[in-house]
Formats: structure tokens, sequence, C-alpha cells
């Protein structure tokens, strides 16, 4: 089962989350607050960001992308999957919770 790790501004963090719960495509989003330094066209950025961590299912996974991508105001969104072994009782919650 996969959970999407996601940053962003702090702005949309929060729009974006509950976008992606409403839609079915994440049983849940924890939205944490970040400081990120990176290099973006030849100069180096600091930001305040947040990381998303949402939780989502093999079935729904590309269509979260294709959201998160679409909804982003970055041109690069960082957007990256982690491959997670939850307890039962917990993957049987989050797969009912992101069924079509």
């Amino acid at each position: 089962m996969p959970t999407a790790y996601i940053t962003c501004p702090r702005s949309v963090a929060d729009e974006l989350a509950a976008r992606l719960v409403e839609d079915r495509l994440a049983a849940c989003v924890n939205v944490v607050d970040c400081r990120s330094v990176y290099r973006w066209e030849g100069e180096i950025v600091e930001d305040e960001e947040a990381i998303l961590l949402a939780k989502t299912s093999d079935e729904r996974y590309e269509e979260l992308v294709a959201t998160v991508t679409a909804a982003h105001p970055y041109d690069v969104p960082c957007i990256e999957r982690f491959e997670d072994d939850p307890v039962d009782s917990f993957g049987a919650w989050r797969d009912q919770q992101v069924e079509e």
C-alpha cells in the first residue's frame, strides 16, 4: 500500500489535503509544517512549506498524483511514493475509505 509524500506551500496544504480525502483519493492526510531548502533556477531557496502524507491504495495512486499535479501551484511538485506495511486493521480501514 502506498503513502504519497507531497510538499506544498503551507497556504494550500489544508485545502489540498481536504480535497484528497473528500475525493476518496486518500483515506487520511497528515499535514506537517516544515522548512525546505532547495535549489531552483540556480538559486538557493528557503520556504515555509507543509509535508502531506497521504495514505492511499495502489488503485487510487495515479489519480491522486494527477489531482495533486493539477492543483499544485509549483511547476515541479514534489510527489514521492513510499510503500508501507500497515497493521491489518489500519490497512483494511484505509482500503475502505478510498473505495470508489
